[in-house]
């Protein structure tokens, strides 16, 4: 008969080594998570404003001016129609052109960031300087709406 005790069970070294591993893990993990995210955000700016700038086409079909478009008048979308994270305006359409913008709301993590769309579908990012975008690493664009760091499009 075996009079020696056993212990079954881990070892602290061994535990020590997984909690590291674990937040090695996370820490690499958390950041790709956090910006996935952000990512999908963005896609409201960009489905909203190609929503928007249709509805000014198809006002401008009508009345063969920009003025009082859909897009630019009370209808503008606002957080009843299930829009979080952008604020969306039109200012000064003329009777041939317009602009429509979509802002980031700082409050949702998206500080900093714009995107707009005129009538010609020239499509543009603007992200202020030291802004939480700009510390997320996105950047400013005249060519496109940004939708990942570094300004690609």
């Amino acid at each position: 008969m075996n009079t020696k005790n056993r212990y079954a069970g881990f070892t602290l070294i061994e535990l020590m080594i997984t909690v590291a591993i674990v937040g090695i893990l996370a820490a690499v993990a958390l950041p790709a998570y956090n910006d996935y995210v952000r990512r999908g955000k963005l896609a409201e700016a960009h489905s909203q404003l190609a929503d928007l700038r249709v509805k000014m086409e198809q006002w401008f079909q009508d009345n063969r001016s920009y003025l009082n478009g859909a897009a630019c008048g009370v209808a503008m979308p606002g957080t009843a129609q299930g829009i979080k994270f952008f604020d969306f305006t039109c200012p000064g359409p003329t009777a041939n052109t317009y602009t429509l913008t979509a802002t980031g709301i700082a409050g949702q993590g998206l500080g900093g960031i714009s995107y707009s769309i005129t009538e010609s579908n020239v499509k543009s990012t603007t992200v202020t300087g030291g802004s939480a975008m700009a510390s997320a690493g996105y950047a400013s664009n005249a060519n496109c709406w940004v939708i990942r760091k570094g300004g690609s499009c």
